[in-house]
């Protein structure tokens, strides 16, 4: 099962990384507790609607633009069987490099829209990791194959 939260968290802290941000820098410029950003990257947390603005807004990035992303992920992750809806315990054809490679890091599946990259390991029944990551043009080719 995926959880909005961590999506949530997974690309703030992707943008915060991004900007070689520390967690100190970003909570003291949104005027958040730097235990509870932390939380919040980690999804153990879920900000509410003016504490996300503000996340974004410390960061330099649009509300929309992050929503974006996340929703895109979640899009990608809906096409994915077993990442929403449970299914039977069959293990999924392995065609390519990609695959094999994410596969032995304990990945369980590896899609792509061409823009955006989703990696999924189910840590538990209910629980989900998803990464997910902006494809750039040569890496397109090798994902997209998955």
């Amino acid at each position: 099962m995926v959880l909005l939260r961590r999506v949530i968290g997974d690309a703030l802290r992707t943008r915060r990384q991004g900007q070689h941000r520390t967690l100190r820098e970003v909570s003291s410029a949104a005027n958040v507790s730097l235990g509870y950003l932390s939380e919040i990257e980690r999804g153990q947390k879920e900000p509410s609607s003016e504490l996300l603005a503000a996340i974004c807004d410390a960061l330099g990035a649009r509300l929309s633009e992050l929503l974006r992303e996340v929703s895109d992920t979640v899009a990608l992750a809906e096409q994915m069987p077993g990442v929403l809806v449970p299914v039977a315990d069959e293990p999924a054809p392995v065609a390519t490099a990609a695959v094999r490679k994410a596969t032995n890091r304990g990945v369980r599946q590896v899609t792509s829209d061409g823009a955006v990259a989703v990696q999924v390991r189910q840590d538990s029944p209910l629980k989900a990791t998803l990464r997910s990551t902006r494809v750039r043009p040569a890496e397109r080719d090798v994902v997209c194959a998955a």
